[in-house]
């Protein structure tokens, strides 16, 4: 007789499945295993299962500038960060460029400091040795042959020691000037050339360019080197969650995506503020100012996300396609003077300390005409967004530090309330909070609790802190991994880049006939031509 109590075959293949799904998940945390081999694992498994990591296979991630700003509050913590969450393959290793008579232990001291200080995971112990067995340094400057013949070297040696295959991520943490050089070495020592059944990618910082011919230039230098598909053109602002979540928002939820258009919409506002002054930067800041080092990337690419039709997927082509379509549709006021502000920060009070102008900056020229603050006025030529003013504005010395995307809704057609009812009624909004409190904010009309019919604005909340257990990574942990995997979707592509500079060269052209930017005081929300500049439209900036 069979044993009722035994289990059955099915139920006994089942079990076993699953302890080979548990183990090969396990495999994969430890960081031993691609997200396809632990998929493949269980082939009962769907490939498309959320709950598997995504882990990087074996690569050397090769940083030029480690000794820069980036690389010690962002990248080196993102890679530690990476490993601590088991993403990261044992043979990662970790190979530092740069200008300094060091030996490997002098790069790990530094890698270690950066950790510690900027990480966004605990330090344990058995990470960083992990992590150590790894880190390699090269010496040289960029326009040294020997040095470049050297890091080849390094790397050959490294696939064979640590078993990682001839897969190489290039990543240019150094200024703009340098990266024709760099790209021009890598070409040459055959380092950007990848064998059969291997991989060699690139990434570099924005600004890509200063200008629509620099980004042209820049680009064919690039791609004389490596194919497009190997380029990663990284903004992390949309390695944000939050960025992200945009396209979540919009697309997962039938409650917003029926009133995102021009019927329902007034307004748009994307702000960047920041409450810091340039700091040591003078050498990078000078000559570019705030809108090219922030709307030309991350405010346009916010405009795209926000404004662009559903995609078919998620894919890179699918989305690049969709946001170029909105860059494309941009349009210019036909007053740029009267479309646009620009001002440059003066002596003030910041955080309860008094700071200098931006002319008084070590290393700024007395009649610098650099601006460090800018707002524009944009239009969207589509039938989705005809006549919807999107207004961007960035700037140094501000308030306080935020980002955020403010959707503003026409008011109601009829309010069967009387003008007191509704004095200080304002205009729905949802507000998306990019930094520092990531979340979603929705505004509102609501009753004052009483006899009379009083309405006033309320708020509804989400923050990713309250509604989440995992506080979200950094965009850098998120970039970094979708370079080691060759996922391409949050990188923008070349025409993305020059569709931008396009939207922009028109208004920094004009802006090099006008003087002196407009000064404000440190500490306020920027200059009054600005705050004009809204007027005129019959609006107002957000209060942030």
């Amino acid at each position: 007789m069979t044993d009722p109590a035994a289990p059955s075959e099915a139920e006994a293949a089942a079990a076993a499945s699953e302890e080979e799904e548990v183990a090969a998940v396990a495999a994969a945390v430890a960081g031993t295993s691609t997200t396809l081999e632990v998929a493949a694992a269980n082939p009962l498994r769907d490939p498309r299962d959320k709950r598997l990591p995504r882990v990087a296979g074996p690569c050397v991630m090769v940083l030029f500038g480690v000794t820069g700003d980036l690389a010690k509050r962002k990248l080196l913590p993102a890679i530690y960060d990476l490993g601590n969450r088991g993403l990261l393959p044992p043979g990662f290793s970790l190979v530092g460029f740069a200008r300094r008579d060091w030996k490997d232990q002098d790069f790990a001291q530094l890698t270690h400091d950066a950790v510690k200080a900027h990480a966004r995971t605990p330090f344990r112990e058995e990470v960083w040795k992990q992590i150590l067995e790894g880190i390699h340094f090269v010496p040289g400057e960029f326009n040294d042959d020997g040095a470049f013949d050297a890091l080849a070297m390094a790397l050959a040696e490294i696939d064979q020691t640590r078993g990682t295959g001839g897969n190489y991520a290039f990543y240019l943490s150094v200024p703009p000037k340098f990266f024709p050089v760099v790209v021009e070495q890598l070409k040459r020592t055959g380092l950007s050339d990848a064998p059969e059944g291997s991989w060699r990618r690139v990434v570099i910082e924005k600004p890509f360019g200063h200008d629509l011919q620099s980004a042209h230039e820049l680009n064919e230098i690039t791609t004389s080197a490596f194919p497009e598909s190997s380029i990663f053109r990284i903004d992390h602002y949309l390695g944000k969650e939050t960025v992200q979540n945009i396209m979540a928002l919009r697309f997962a939820n039938n409650l917003y995506e029926p009133i995102w258009n021009r019927s329902f919409v007034d307004h748009v506002q994307i702000t960047m503020a920041e409450d810091i002054g340039i700091g040591g930067r003078a050498g990078y800041y000078d000559g570019i100012g705030a809108a090219r080092d922030v709307i030309q990337n991350h405010l346009l690419q916010l405009l795209a996300l926000v404004a662009m039709e559903d995609p078919t997927s998620f894919d890179a082509n699918s989305l690049r396609r969709e946001k170029e379509k909105v860059l494309n549709a941009v349009r210019l006021p036909a007053n740029l003077a009267r479309g646009t502000a620009r001002g440059q920060y003066s002596a003030g009070w910041q955080g309860g300390e008094k700071v200098v102008g931006y002319l008084q900056e070590e290393g700024i020229s007395a009649d610098s005409i650099t601006e460090t603050y800018a707002a524009i006025k944009l239009e969207i030529a589509n039938r989705r967004w005809a006549g919807v003013p999107f207004y961007l504005r960035t700037g140094k010395r501000l308030g306080r530090r935020v980002t955020e995307v403010a959707v503003v809704f026409q008011r109601a057609p009829h309010l069967p309330f009387s003008k007191d009812d509704t004095e200080i009624l304002g205009q729905n909004a949802l507000v998306i909070r990019v930094q520092p409190d990531e979340g979603i904010t929705v505004r509102f009309g609501s009753k004052v609790p009483g006899t009379a019919m009083e309405v006033r604005d309320v708020s509804m909340d989400f923050a990713y802190g309250e509604s989440f257990l995992e506080s979200s990574p950094e965009a850098y942990e998120r970039l970094l991994l979708d370079v080691m995997i060759g996922d391409p979707p949050l990188f923008p592509h070349q025409r993305e880049v020059e569709l931008s500079w396009k939207i922009l060269d028109p208004i920094e052209e004009f802006w090099t006939t006008q003087g002196q930017p407009e000064p404000y005081d440190s500490g306020s929300w920027g200059p009054e031509s600005a705050d004009a500049m809204m007027q005129r439209d019959g609006r107002t900036w957000r209060r942030l």
